[in-house]
């Protein structure tokens, strides 16, 4: 059997997803990436093999997300594409009539308006904590809960409270405030998802046409209160994607599997044993010219492998 492995590095989170000859799920894999992308990588491609059968292969790898170039050295990827084109090719696979595509993951929110399969527009968050899970995930610590009972606790709310959501240091003192005056809990926690579902509209959300079908991806779509309060702004239904917390990977892994047809097969992937490789990372600031680039180098022992991040490309490899 042919498999096409998909990987997802964020800052957050990093996703594994394996695909069969068919594009269906086979295994996956999902960890915290906590400041260690290269041993999470090797830790969930250990997780991986120990899914596969002796008779499949890896016959395509993809990677995306923030690492994807990092990720795609250490596995011999075939395919480095970002999260975007990632989160687009996985919402079409499973909703081929979606129009607008909302991602929220743990340190940036994406939307991606789609025409006919094509993605005609996007934004992305990457400054903003306030509307991300991480927030999220903060407050649920600060209230004593596990972020799994955040979205049933914030369904039971009857008379949801408005929080200011423009900023998470705001919200955090107006949430505090409201607990001050009494309000329960349930419509704290849901007034803080309608701010959420605010703050990403008129952001990201701005300017752009919001088309039903609309998937809702990334960590953030299992919680139902944010679900539900989108559905509120947009008055329309949101499609919750089937694999919402590593639609990434799938996307990645897909594009794999298009690589392979479109190459007539044959694949980069170094293979499993690279789990267990010792790899170093390193920086240095290129003095060639005035822009004075930062590069970053990973090696293998002794082995420069590969370096990026120059406008030039004088030391891509």
């Amino acid at each position: 059997m042919q498999a096409f492995l998909g990987i997802d590095v964020g800052s957050v989170t990093t996703k594994f997803a394996l695909l069969d000859e068919n594009d269906e799920l086979i295994a996956s894999a999902y960890a915290r990436t906590q400041g260690r992308p290269i041993q999470v990588i090797q830790q969930g491609l250990r997780e991986v093999a120990a899914t596969l059968s002796g008779e499949a292969t890896i016959s395509g790898v993809g990677t995306t997300g923030s690492a994807r170039y990092l990720a795609g050295v250490i596995v011999g990827a075939d395919v480095v594409k970002n999260e975007i084109t990632a989160h687009a090719v996985a919402a079409s696979y499973y909703e081929p009539a979606a129009q607008t595509v909302i991602e929220i993951g743990g340190q940036d929110s994406k939307i991606i308006i789609l025409r006919d399969g094509i993605v005609t527009d996007f934004a992305m968050n990457t400054v903003c904590a306030a509307g991300t899970g991480s927030f999220l995930d903060q407050q649920a610590a600060r209230l004593n809960m596990k972020i799994d009972d955040f979205g049933p606790l914030a369904l039971r709310s009857k008379t949801p409270v408005r929080i200011a959501g423009r900023c998470t240091v705001f919200a955090e003192s107006d949430m505090i405030h409201k607990q001050q005056m009494g309000h329960s809990v349930e419509d704290i926690l849901y007034g803080l998802c309608q701010a959420l579902a605010r703050n990403y509209l008129n952001n990201l959300g701005l300017g752009k046409e919001i088309l039903a079908p609309i998937v809702f991806q990334g960590g953030v779509a299992a919680n139902r209160g944010m679900v539900r309060a989108f559905e509120e702004e947009l008055k329309t239904p949101i499609i919750v994607a089937p694999h919402n917390h590593i639609m990434g990977a799938i996307g990645a892994a897909l594009l794999a599997h298009e690589h392979a047809q479109l190459n007539g097969g044959g694949s980069r992937f170094r293979g499993f044993g690279v789990s267990e490789q010792q790899y170093a990372t390193s920086s240095f600031e290129c003095k060639g010219c005035s822009n004075l680039c930062e590069i970053v180098q990973i090696k293998a022992g002794r082995e420069v492998l590969a370096r990026w991040g120059g406008r030039c490309g004088k030391w891509d490899m």
